[in-house]
């Protein structure tokens, strides 16, 4: 039939996802050579080169190279994110499954506390962590992983709720096992694909919210390279050095693009009405 999914193989789009992450990972981790080091060194008499074959994207009032300064911002926004949410996660993870295995009190605790953190906007934690912490990348971490916190609490216990009237936890609990080992040892291997995609879910966001922190300075700091402070220093260049948005604009832009891609595409393929739909 006209416009049905591919039987086999990756969809377009999340190869794509894919592919874009899988290059902005090896772009971070080449930032880490000295060559770009090189590219980030003041060089006065190069301020606000265009775009050439020299400085691929440019370079800033300060003569540093614009292409430099992406690779390096790639990197600060990919571990940034990337912290946030595995502190969402490995928080979050445990606290939904408890809930969901004990119910009671522990699941009525936990459904207040997830009401609480949802109340607090990550921009105002982040303010209110800067203020104790003072604003860095650290910060940033934090604040977008508690914000994550809640969103795995809440995605785990409701998966896990809806699983536990399976057969499998059936007979585990015949066989005298007890909430949490049901909840560790048979529900969390059932849940690891669900997590996978809100993860990539979650990544676009953090990368997202670093670099809105960043551009309001509550972000990585100098003199390390991000997105958002970038955009930041280029608003008022745009007329006279365009390409100081552009570029940290369209590199951003695209890897949102490619993560929401990526866990969009991962929700279909790991998903058993889909697989089912596309047969065997």
């Amino acid at each position: 039939m006209s416009g049905a999914a591919p039987r086999h193989g990756l969809a377009p789009g999340t190869a794509f996802g894919a592919a874009v992450i899988a290059l902005y990972a090896l772009v971070a981790l080449a930032s880490l050579t000295p060559l770009f080091d090189a590219g980030l060194a003041l060089d006065v008499g190069a301020r606000l080169a265009p775009p050439s074959a020299r400085h691929w994207f440019g370079t800033d009032p300060l003569g540093r190279d614009v292409f430099a300064m992406v690779a390096v911002g790639a990197r600060t926004s990919l571990a940034v994110a990337v912290g946030a949410v595995l502190l969402g996660m490995l928080a979050g993870t445990p606290l939904g499954l408890a809930a969901a295995a004990r119910g009671g009190l522990t699941d009525e605790l936990l459904a207040r506390a997830n009401d609480l953190l949802f109340a607090f906007p990550a921009l105002l934690l982040a303010v209110l962590l800067s203020a104790a912490l003072g604003p860095g990348a650290l910060t940033a971490v934090i604040a977008i992983g508690v914000f994550n916190v809640p969103v795995f609490a809440r995605l785990v216990r409701g998966s896990a709720r809806a699983l536990m009237t399976r057969d499998f936890v059936l007979a585990a609990r015949i066989a005298g096992r007890g909430p949490l080992a049901i909840a560790f040892v048979h529900l969390l291997p059932n849940l690891a694909g669900l997590l996978l995609v809100q993860a990539a879910i979650q990544l676009s966001l953090g990368i997202a919210a670093e670099a809105g922190l960043s551009y309001v300075g509550l972000g990585a700091q100098p003199p390390a390279p991000s997105w958002g402070r970038m955009l930041n220093d280029a608003q008022t260049l745009v007329g006279t050095a365009p390409w100081l948005a552009w570029f940290p604009g369209l590199a951003l832009a695209i890897a949102v693009l490619a993560l929401g891609l990526l866990g969009d595409g991962l929700a279909r393929l790991l998903d058993p009405r889909a697989a089912a739909r596309r047969g065997p």
